[in-house]
């Protein structure tokens, strides 16, 4: 009985075909979606993906990478995230960086998969990210530990402790542990070292400060721990996208 359901699903919705559903994902307000062949260029965008960007027809970033709508410490982020797609990986629930419409930055929550044709070959991706500040159940996870991620954001490159994030929030450590772990799906300390970590990539990029000051001014004591989370997080190293980024430059 459960093999038949499971055959007449499938059948149902090899029949139905995906572009009633891509048409109900253009309409939805707040969500990017998208979806990019093997080497990261777009092949359909919604309207909130185009609106985000400031472009008016969808002709206008067909074919086109992320390079295209965002600051290079960005897109190369995305760019490297595609690959571990491709390559069979899921991403769910990373909390990351984007451009909002008036040129600031604001923090967004990806989910991204491999896209595979009939033959279960994958021939591409597919993903959608939504502003927290603009998805309501998740504005509200926010809020719940508001406190905390902005003295994170606002002290980053300082000594920060767990217990100080608790009594600024009016909470016992485990209270504040267990709303970051069930709203982020990060402990305080992962949280930390990730804005740390965004922020050291942007000056790596920004500025031609040394990698080791870069590292000090954001909070990290130790290179050799810096240089592993970040690649850690990154799946590239600190010095490794310096060279990227200066290659690009001679290049232009």
């Amino acid at each position: 009985m459960n093999v038949n359901k499971k055959e007449d699903s499938a059948a149902f919705l090899n029949d139905v075909g995906v572009q009633q559903i891509i048409d109900m994902l253009n309409i939805m307000p707040n969500i990017l979606f998208w979806i990019k062949d093997r080497d990261s260029r777009i092949v359909y965008a919604n309207t909130a993906f185009l609106e985000q960007y400031d472009y008016k027809h969808i002709e206008h970033v067909l074919g086109k990478t992320d390079l295209s709508f965002t600051p290079y410490f960005l897109a190369r982020q995305y760019l490297i995230d595609d690959d571990r797609v491709i390559s069979g990986e899921s991403i769910d629930q990373r909390l990351e960086m984007n451009m909002l419409k008036n040129g600031q930055y604001g923090w967004f929550s990806t989910y991204k998969r491999p896209l595979r044709n009939a033959a279960q070959d994958i021939i591409g991706s597919y993903g959608f990210t939504q502003h927290l500040n603009e998805t309501s159940p998740l504005l509200a996870a926010v809020n719940d530990i508001k406190t905390a991620t902005d003295y994170i954001h606002q002290h980053y490159f300082g000594s920060i402790t767990v217990a100080k994030l608790a009594e600024i929030s009016f909470l016992s450590i485990s209270a504040l542990e267990r709303r970051f772990k069930k709203q982020l799906s990060k402990t305080p300390k992962q949280f930390i070292n990730q804005v740390r970590l965004e922020n050291a990539r942007r000056m790596i990029i920004e500025s031609h400060r040394p990698i080791s000051d870069i590292a000090e001014a954001c909070g990290f004591a130790e290179h050799s721990y810096f240089s592993k989370q970040f690649k850690a997080l990154f799946a590239i190293s600190p010095s490794r996208l310096r060279q990227q980024i200066q290659q690009t430059h001679d290049l232009n």
